[in-house]
């Protein structure tokens, strides 16, 4: 930091893009140009060549063409809104050159949010419409979260026909997110007249450097744009409309934020089931009571049994007239499913409900016109069963979805965490503040300067540049105690500045920050299917098939016997015949079997456990490392950063003559403080430490004079007068100091816990010693015996020497060891115990453990600061501290546990309830499960499925090792 000024503070702390255009370069070009590689057999000679480029080039839209005929290839730049692929390589085959599929493709991604998917079997279904879209290389659909996630080639299909493909499959499908538009603004515009305004607007924006997209809404006169955050930012596009503006003219813009999505449509689907269960009850609340209440208390529903024509009474024809809408209009969402279901060839949950509801309404008006066209008919209707039927699936519906809202409470939580406003700082030439100006944390731009004061949250992620304070980072990390800041530290946005103020510049804004990567990484998890959801995706598709032959066949075997009177007469309901007895046991069966509780078993749980190991700053990135985890038998360790705090410090000190430790100490840092090495910041560091200890609070090292640095030995320097060597064994030999027993008796001793020695002599006599060490982490020993009482086996690869991992081993407990493996020799580890038949775990720190931590099983990266998105890693423990490792195994073990009783639960729902449904107590015990009961345990079971996943919100951790105090120089005197 300058002591004097603050020119400092405008310089960019980050150099912008090696992409960036210096202001005032020429339009970019447009985005839609793409390139395409084809592989072109039959080229013999130059002027097959030119014959194709010839050709191709003649097409509208082709801008280059260069063809290799000694490769065979041919590359093709052109323009995606006049041409595509397609048409270019029926071009060149009609050449009677033969075209392979395309060698290089450019592979575009897009979220979409699928509206009306209700189990497993929808989901498939939207997977498999999606799949089958020419160009579409990989489709993963989440039932929980109701997302769908794509990738495609922009060369052969658009986002448009992605959503009609959705659609023809009876789904609802809306655009969330494109690859193009992950740092994105949303703007008001005001001031705009006229048609050309708008024209003027799109125009500046999209010449404008660093911008991607732009997108117009003309009914909310709203601008959506994607940028580039190395290039510009949001105050820069509004500079830019405004500056569009001729007199007398006048363009403003101001931030526009949309109403949440995901949140809106949670709400919007919450009271649709709700409407639609209370127009539901409205018809069906009256249908029970004229059915079945009112006719058993007599003289109050005699009037029901009244005649109208024949034998058709009142009470059927008012349970007809409120039971029609229900089934119709009601219902109606039912009969949709259905029939996009069956038209795509498979068969959901909309399928038995229409199945059962239309068996048992069409049987009551087959019924009631056989009773108003007979005198002597008598038989009884069902209607009630048809609407309370239905009623009951809308309230489970209607619980479901607010059960499964839920299930992403943690996630909701993160996205909130970030604060709306923050104070920016603007500085004149010679760096002095000039104004503090309150904006919206998205109008922030990479290198901007802002000012946090105690009790704020801090609003992006940045590099503190002036100040001092401890910032409490629970909310991202889970880390409890608050960390302290100073100049050079990183903060992470949506932390809370606790009792300092700091001056920080942003390094990372917009979808760039922690926050928002852990948000992308948790929903991108949640999306992704666990492979134990095979077992849910095998049963969904024989399982509605199986369900509707076993009501069938239910309805045989209680209507045969019933024929031929096999059983005896008085088992039948009064006012009932053997037919109506056998149909109401198979719409039972056909409506108590739910696969909805089967497809969310596994979804939900997963869900409820990513969120929740976000919160606790564990990133566990899928299904498939959530649950590759609870097999973990053996875990590999790195040791610097990982089982070591992987920075030196001094853990021990030692007096060899009378002089005042803090007086050794000042004089050996006053030596080492012109030093860059390592272990020279360690003794300055430590001694800081001293003097707060001691009382003083300076920064200051003493004066020193002919500084020298002696290679491979220590630093000499005239400190106060004083020559002071700083160094080892070697140094002293150099300069003739004497070295005592006593001191030599020390060093080998200190060398045995495999600590560096570095003694301090002045004017050629010894007067102590500090011993420096990377610390092992306070929680590394328990951390190797809880994994131990898991029956989980610790190991330890590293690249240092043996002595010193031998040694850092002992002491945490590790009994298998090895050392001076390079990081390809630490992969080939993990592989021969992959060989064994071991589930092997890596736990590095992500940069040169990447080769382990990808072949890994399970590969866990530790120590990642705010770069959160480590590719090579299954799970990120954000928070650096081994505990995490314990945390993430159990909660994967808790989860897997949880989605096995899920499955249990559902499963159970239908092995238990199906054979009661189908009659098999009634023989014996005259207990049957009615239709509408049936209904009402259907729709219970999905809602307890959800309920039961949301008891993963009560997860705490296993173990959590406070740090114990220490002293704070480590001294021995003696």
């Amino acid at each position: 930091m300058e002591q004097n000024g603050e020119s400092h503070l405008k310089e960019p702390l980050l150099p912008a893009s090696s992409g960036a255009s210096p202001a005032g370069a020429s339009p970019r070009k447009e985005r839609k140009t793409r390139k395409v590689m084809f592989s072109v057999r039959g080229i013999s000679c130059a002027s097959c060549a030119v014959s194709i480029e010839t050709v191709v080039a003649g097409l509208k839209g082709v801008e280059s063409i260069q063809v290799s005929p000694l490769q065979g290839q041919a590359v093709v730049q052109y323009r995606s809104e006049e041409t595509d692929t397609r048409t270019i390589k029926e071009a060149i085959e009609e050449l009677n050159f033969e075209v392979d599929e395309l060698q290089e493709q450019e592979i575009a991604v897009c979220r979409l949010r699928i509206k009306g998917m209700a189990c497993t079997s929808c989901s498939e279904s939207v997977e498999r419409a999606l799949q089958m879209v020419p160009g579409v290389k990989k489709a993963a659909v989440g039932l929980a979260l109701e997302e769908a996630k794509v990738h495609y080639d922009p060369n052969v299909t658009t986002r448009d026909l992605i959503i009609e493909a959705v659609e023809d499959a009876g789904f609802g499908a809306d655009l969330i997110s494109s690859g193009d538009d992950v740092n994105k603004v949303h703007l008001k515009l005001e001031g705009l007249n006229s048609p050309e305004d708008t024209k003027l607007i799109q125009t500046v924006l999209e010449t404008a450097e660093g911008v991607n997209h732009v997108e117009w809404d003309t009914v909310e006169q709203t601008i959506k744009v994607a940028y580039d955050p190395d290039i510009t930012g949001p105050r820069l596009l509004i500079q830019c409309i405004q500056n569009a503006a001729q007199p007398p003219k006048c363009f403003n813009a101001t931030l526009h934020s949309p109403p949440k999505q995901r949140e809106a449509e949670r709400n919007h689907e919450i009271r649709n089931y709700r409407n639609q269960f209370l127009w539901s009850c409205l018809f069906s609340v009256p249908v029970f009571l004229f059915s079945m209440v009112l006719p058993m208390i007599s003289p109050y529903g005699d009037w029901l049994s009244y005649r109208i024509c024949n034998n058709m009474t009142i009470g059927m024809l008012l349970r007809w007239l409120l039971c029609s809408p229900v089934q119709f209009i009601v219902g109606w969402r039912f009969y949709i499913g259905a029939y996009h279901a069956l038209k795509r060839g498979y068969s959901n949950m909309d399928v038995l409900v229409a199945l059962g509801t239309n068996a048992a309404y069409f049987y009551s008006v087959y019924i009631v016109l056989k009773a108003l066209t007979s005198a002597s008919f008598e038989g009884q209707d069902f209607f009630e069963t048809s609407a309370m039927l239905v009623s009951f699936i809308l309230l489970g519906k209607y619980l479901e979805v607010m059960a499964k809202g839920k299930t992403s409470d943690a996630l909701s939580k993160l996205t909130e965490l970030a604060p709306e406003t923050a104070c920016l700082l603007t500085f004149d030439k010679d760096g002095n503040t000039i104004s503090e100006t309150e904006i919206s944390t998205q109008l922030l731009q990479r290198n901007d300067v802002i000012k946090i004061v105690p009790g704020t949250k801090v609003p992006v992620d940045g590099v503190v540049i002036k100040g001092q304070s401890h910032v409490n980072e629970s909310m991202i990390t889970g880390e409890a105690r608050p960390i302290a800041k100073k100049p050079g530290d990183r903060v992470i946005g949506g932390t809370v500045n606790d009792n300092g103020c700091i001056i920080v510049k942003a390094t990372h804004v917009g979808s760039e920050t922690a926050l928002s990567q852990i948000v992308q990484l948790v929903e991108a998890a949640q999306l992704a299917r666990a492979p134990v959801q095979k077992l849910a995706d095998k049963i969904s598709r024989f399982f509605v098939p199986t369900v509707v032959m076993a009501a069938f066949l239910t309805w045989l075997g209680w209507f045969i016997p019933g024929q031929f009177h096999l059983y005896p007469k008085h088992w039948i309901p009064k006012a009932m015949d053997s037919f109506e007895l056998a149909l109401q046991f198979g719409i039972s069966v056909l409506v108590v079997a739910c696969p909805c509780a089967l497809g969310l078993a596994t979804p939900t749980a997963v869900m409820v456990a990513t969120g929740k190991g976000a919160s606790q700053g564990v990133l566990i990135k899928g299904g498939n490392a959530l649950e590759k985890a609870h097999k973990i038998k053996a875990i590999i360790f790195d040791k610097t950063g990982t089982l070591t705090v992987g920075k030196p410090s001094v853990v021990q000190t030692k007096i060899f003559s009378k002089i005042p430790l803090l007086e050794l100490c000042d004089l050996a840092a006053g030596a080492e403080v012109n030093s860059e090495h390592p272990l020279s910041k360690a003794i300055v560091e430590h001694t800081k430490k001293l003097r707060e200890q001691y009382g003083s609070h300076s920064d200051h090292m003493m004066e020193s004079r002919d500084f020298e640095v002696h290679p491979g030995a220590g630093v000499s320097a005239n400190v106060e007068g004083k020559l002071v060597l700083v160094g080892n064994k070697r140094l002293m030999q150099e300069f003739e100091v004497e070295l005592s027993p006593e001191v030599e008796a020390y060093m080998s001793e200190t060398e045995e816990l495999a600590r560096t020695c570095i003694l301090v002599a002045i004017d050629k006599i010894i007067c102590g010693a500090l011993a420096v060490s990377d610390p092992l982490k306070p929680e590394a020993d328990r951390v190797i015996s809880y994994l131990k009482s898991m029956g989980i086996s610790s190991i330890m690869v590293t690249g240092d020497n043996w002595a010193t991992a031998k040694s850092i081993a002992k002491e945490v407990g590790i009994n298998q060891v090895f050392a001076e493996i390079d990081p390809v020799g630490k992969a080939e580890k993990i592989k021969d115990m992959q060989m064994q038949g071991l589930t092997v775990a890596m736990v590095g720190d992500g940069i040169n453990d990447s080769p382990a931590l990808a072949a890994a099983d399970v590969g866990m990266a530790i120590g990642a600061g705010t770069d959160v998105a480590i590719e090579a890693a299954d799970i990120v423990l954000m928070k650096s501290s081994l505990e995490d490792v314990i945390t993430a195994i159990d909660l994967s073990r808790k989860t897997l546990s949880r989605i096995r009783l899920n499955y249990v639960w559902a499963l159970g729902y239908n092995v238990l309830g199906m054979p009661v449904a189908a009659g098999v107590l009634f023989p014996f015990t005259g207990i049957r499960l009615p239709p509408w009961l049936a209904g009402a345990c259907m729709a219970a079971s999905s809602v307890s499925v959800v309920c039961s996943s949301l008891l993963l919100q009560l997860y705490k951790k296993p173990l959590h090792v406070e740090e114990a105090p220490r002293p704070t120089d480590g001294t021995d005197l003696v």
